[in-house]
């Protein structure tokens, strides 16, 4: 068939999708774009200081099973973006929940270091080879001429639902232990802790009914494409400057994000707080995600997605370098409060936007998934670096020191991230 023809097939086949359906859609995908990743990273998240105690490991190690998740995601970024402009969007998302859900099965039995790290490595290949380029791709679909609107939809929809996930997840662990927290056994703390993985296993098979039911079925265009059409396709793509200046911003934003990891044992060390309290800390971010993420996805159909992205990074810059600079201080819990509320804004407000700028990229709705591909190749390396990172400095120095460390690097990658932005708008605007 001749490339013309090829092309304008893919171009229409999301006319197929009925518009009636868009809602519902784009629900099922908000409750999938984050069930899935609620055992791999939801989970340490909220329950570090006890993830780390149950399974007997250091932040080091866990910093390693991340890594080997990253390193695993590094390749299948570029394999799973072309696999979500051939094939359809959701057979692979529901095979990438079900897959994700049977990895909780073995989590919950608590293994060995070695398993898990394992386990991460297999969930490297579920939640992006299969899922993340098919849900990027659909939600621009979904989105038409309101991509900030859409993804600030998808990314605060999935903030407002880990959220509700954290915050019942915590009520949950806490009725499970004794009255007094500080009394409960280790083996009381680890069956607690397997109630909620077991959970959030049983989410992702729930999260996979409603795409199978609410994500109307693309045709796979394999067939049609070829591989030349593949190749040439992601020529195009990294010929483009706004794609490697948007992969940069991703990279600085992403940094920012992985931080969230860190908050609830920050509020441990540097503060005294015992679990259920520094988990309770840890879950406010998760509030603040989902009216940051679409705030300013508004804002940014309003004025631009490179303006938002501006301010976002500047936000983050300043929240992580008071840390770093040793500024919030115990007796002082308003001060913590507002400053994780206030950087958490920023780094969801950059998640809410920096896959919404595809279009000012200048990017072709048909190479979406190519370019997400390319993006998140370069942008998601924290995965493989920021674990360990983050482990090494904590462990290195105790108490708030390390911890002021980790967002020192933060507050370092912000300013590179503001820089990126500047030189993406106008690169842009030279195309």
């Amino acid at each position: 068939m001749p490339r013309g023809a090829v092309i304008s097939v893919i171009e229409t086949s999301k006319d197929r999708v009925p518009e009636n359906s868009g809602f519902l859609a784009l629900a099922a995908l908000i409750i999938a774009g984050e069930a899935i990743f609620l055992l791999p990273f939801v989970l340490a998240r909220i329950f570090r200081p006890t993830f780390i105690d149950i399974f007997g490991i250091t932040n080091f190690q866990l910093g390693t099973a991340f890594s080997l998740y990253g390193v695993i995601a590094m390749a299948s970024y570029l394999a799973g973006g072309p696999l979500a402009d051939r094939f359809s969007a959701r057979n692979l998302l529901v095979a990438a929940l079900l897959a994700t859900s049977l990895g909780g099965v073995v989590m919950a039995a608590i293994p060995s270091i070695g398993v898990l790290t394992l386990l991460y490595g297999f969930w490297g290949l579920t939640t992006i080879l299969l899922f993340w380029g098919a849900l990027i791709k659909t939600t621009r679909e979904l989105g038409s001429v309101h991509q900030g609107r859409t993804f600030g939809l998808l990314d605060g929809g999935r903030g407002l639902f880990a959220a509700v996930m954290s915050s019942v997840s915590v009520l949950v662990f806490a009725a499970l232990l004794p009255a007094d927290v500080e009394t409960a056994t280790l083996a009381q703390r680890g069956q607690a802790l397997a109630v909620i993985i077991q959970g959030f296993s049983g989410m992702c098979v729930l999260s996979a009914a409603l795409v199978w039911f609410f994500v109307p079925p693309t045709p796979r265009t394999d067939t049609l494409a070829g591989t030349g059409v593949t190749l040439r396709c992601l020529q195009q793509v990294m010929a483009m400057r706004t794609v490697w200046c948007h992969a940069v911003i991703v990279l600085c934003a992403y940094v920012a994000y992985k931080s969230t990891d860190d908050f609830s044992l920050y509020a441990r060390d540097a503060f005294g707080y015992n679990e259920v309290e520094a988990a309770t800390i840890g879950t406010i971010s998760f509030w603040v995600r989902p009216v940051a993420a679409i705030g300013a996805g508004l804002l940014a159909d309003r004025f631009s997605g490179t303006i938002m992205l501006l301010w976002s990074f500047v936000v983050v810059m300043l929240g992580s370098g008071a840390i770093a600079a040793g500024m919030i201080v115990p007796g002082l819990p308003w001060l913590l409060l507002a400053t994780i509320a206030g950087t958490s804004a920023g780094i969801y407000g950059l998640r809410g936007l920096y896959f919404a700028i595809f279009g000012e990229a200048n990017v072709p709705l048909i190479q979406t998934g190519t370019a997400v591909g390319v993006v998140s190749f370069v942008g998601f390396t924290p995965d493989i670096f920021m674990g360990p990172l983050m482990g090494w400095l904590i462990d290195s120095s105790p108490g708030a020191a390390g911890h002021q460390h980790v967002f020192g690097v933060v507050a370092g990658f912000a300013f590179i991230g503001l820089i990126a932005t500047a030189l993406f708008g106008r690169t842009n605007r030279m195309v």
